[in-house]
């Protein structure tokens, strides 16, 4: 039965769908982009605001949803990442000559999405949230429809989600069939070990690894990062892969089924081929988006050793790491994004739109050899205390195949990060430039990337107040 302090917890997630409804009563009333775009912004700070005050409250559980300090802390995440994404969208989408108002509902959309996502404890709550997340994104991968690459970007998911959401739904079926539940409590405690099960949970791994991109699960990221319009790539590569992973966090914390037998080596497996699969991809790329796309790739793979493990300072870790890639993932995309607009095309993704970006766009090219320094891990910036935890903890649980691949992943990844910096500053004659707008730094948009980037190095040379905030919290409810 739901009470007042159940809706007092879910009053996050009912702003940001208000904010939506709002959204979309504007569009028919009358269409204003600044307006919808200011609308939705302050939207997403009240639900942070509300989001404070349920954290203050402390843990709230309902029958499908648990609003514990994971659930609040991930939903922090995907709400600073929204908010980041709509930003952005107002300059990239501002030369649009099509319907632009329409994307800030999607984006609202899909934030609604993960926010459930991150807070379910049952199964069928999963697979709303899932869904109420990648729906929306069908349609911004594909915004840009009059480019090929982006409506190409659109199918592509559309397709293979389908297919990841074939493989869940089978899964959650096979769970089902053993135990009789869809609730996390209920499964586990009605797990019994039988190869039934065991495929059930191998199933609703292949579902959640399409949506993460884990090898070899990860075909369609490349293409998709390359089609895909800035705005929604950097939620896409941000907050939809983050809110998939506090799933798979959750699932693998709570039911036995998700450690039994050969699952765990199956994870070490899949981290170790997602970690060099995808930095040694990377050195093969000429695209900055696709670049990007595999680094991504990547660094799941680094965060599926949290999972491997799965104790002692394994939480707290994947927490740090998810912060500190959120924060360069951003900054990263919205330099890209930044120089897209307005609209003219296909996306300035293409390494030659970078070269000798530093004589004519000095503090984008700054903040784009921030937050790579910060994705090499390289130290003073946040991308440091990241790697540095992940490798402490592999270390740690003396998982010795998985420090290996972290050091040789991470001595790749160096490689091909420090060639993108380098073209940052290269001057070539007659060379092609793709100008972001001459006062881009009287944007909003601007200022959040530059926001970014000093985040990146504040947590980086005092990391203190994120580390503390990461282990003075209990992740999950018992």
């Amino acid at each position: 039965m739901l009470t007042r302090l159940h809706l007092f917890a879910l009053s996050p997630f009912i702003l940001v769908c208000a904010t939506a409804v709002t959204v979309m009563l504007g569009i028919a009333w009358r269409r204003q982009h600044t307006v919808t775009a200011l609308v939705s912004a302050l939207g997403l700070n009240l639900a942070l605001v509300a989001l404070w005050l349920v954290w203050r409250t402390g843990e709230v559980p309902t029958l499908l949803l648990v609003f514990d300090n994971v659930a609040v802390f991930a939903t922090l995440l995907i709400l600073v990442s929204a908010l980041a994404c709509v930003t952005l969208s107002h300059a990239y989408l501002d030369g649009y000559p099509g319907p632009r108002e329409e994307f800030y509902l999607l984006l609202l959309c899909a934030a609604a999405g993960a926010m459930v996502l991150v807070a379910s404890r049952h199964l069928a709550t999963v697979f709303f949230g899932l869904e109420l997340l990648s729906m929306p994104l069908y349609g911004m991968l594909a915004y840009t429809y009059r480019d090929a690459h982006s409506l190409e970007a659109g199918i592509k998911y559309l397709i293979l989600s389908a297919a990841a959401s074939a493989f869940l739904l089978f899964g959650m079926a096979l769970l089902y069939s053993q135990t009789g539940r869809l609730d996390f409590p209920g499964v586990a405690a009605g797990f019994a070990a039988g190869a039934w099960a065991l495929a059930g949970a191998g199933l609703m791994l292949v579902g959640l690894g399409f949506k993460l991109s884990l090898v070899p699960f990860h075909l369609w990221t490349p293409d998709v990062y390359q089609g895909g319009p800035g705005p929604a790539i950097a939620f896409l590569a941000t907050a939809s892969k983050l809110a998939v992973f506090v799933v798979l966090m959750r699932l693998v914390m709570e039911i036995p089924a998700f450690r039994a037998d050969w699952l765990p080596g199956l994870l070490a497996a899949l981290a170790i081929v997602t970690m060099l699969a995808g930095n040694l991809l990377a050195l093969l790329q000429s695209n900055l988006k696709r670049l990007l796309g595999y680094s991504s790739i990547a660094h799941f793979g680094y965060l599926l050793v949290a999972l491997v493990v799965a104790d002692g300072l394994a939480l707290e870790t994947a927490g740090v790491y998810l912060i500190t890639y959120l924060v360069a993932t951003l900054g990263a995309f919205g330099v890209v994004t930044l120089l897209s607009s307005p609209y003219s095309g296909d996306d300035a993704s293409a390494l030659h739109h970078y070269r000798g970006l530093f004589w004519h766009r000095p503090y984008l090219a700054a903040v784009l050899t921030i937050t790579l320094l910060s994705l090499a891990g390289i130290p003073f910036t946040a991308g440091f205390i990241g790697k540095f935890y992940i490798l402490m903890l592999g270390v740690e649980a003396e998982r010795w195949w998985l420090v290996a691949a972290i050091i040789v992943g991470s001595v790749i990844g160096l490689y091909y990060y420090l060639r993108v910096m380098v073209t940052l500053y290269l001057v070539e004659p007659g060379m092609m430039r793709r100008d972001a707008p001459s006062d881009w730094g009287m944007h909003a948009g601007g200022l959040v990337v530059l926001g970014l980037a000093l985040l990146v190095l504040l947590l980086g040379v005092y990391p203190a107040p994120m580390i503390d905030w990461m282990a003075g919290m209990t992740l999950f409810a018992g």
